[in-house]
């Protein structure tokens, strides 16, 4: 019998930064492995996580995870570690490579999208993004709005309400 593959691997999420699909165009995605402590391990298995202020950055050829969050154990003592630190990403160095030529070519920002355990191991999704503006925003409301109110209407037609 196969071994199930790692994308099949059942995901138990932590965090999401849904802001950023508001703000941001993704063009691609990529996961990345995190090298923690583990007071961190342990906040996360709690659940206690947030994105909403991440970014990545390509330094000396190796990823580092800024401005995320996770707060420290609650029943850690001096081991503890800072809520805000940067994190090392773990990515093969070809993916570092592909994402650094995209981010200096087209003015790209690389975005963490979730936080979830695979096997027991802690996994980013980062984003290579492109900041929308505020009309697209506005505009990408205004489409979501039209199909919910269509999808509706469809529904209702079905069951002989209209």
């Amino acid at each position: 019998m196969p071994k199930d593959s790692k994308k099949d691997a059942p995901r138990k999420m932590v965090a999401q930064n849904k802001k950023a699909r508001h703000d941001y165009l993704i063009e691609d995605t990529f996961e990345a492995g995190l090298v923690l402590m583990g007071t961190e391990v342990k906040s996360l298995r709690m659940g206690r996580a947030s994105l909403v202020d991440g970014f990545v950055d390509i330094d000396g050829g190796e990823a580092w995870l800024h401005g995320v969050h996770i707060p420290e154990y609650a029943q850690g003592t001096w081991t503890n570690h800072a809520a805000r630190r940067k994190r090392k990403l773990l990515l093969n160095r070809v993916e570092i490579d592909k994402i650094e030529r995209r981010v200096n070519e087209k003015g790209l920002t690389i975005v963490p999208l979730s936080l979830y355990f695979v096997d027991g191991r802690a996994k980013i999704e980062i984003a290579l993004a492109k900041g929308k503006k505020s009309w697209d925003k506005r505009h990408a409301l205004a489409e979501r709005q039209a199909n919910r109110e269509t999808e509706q209407a469809v529904g209702r037609r079905l069951k002989g309400m209209d």
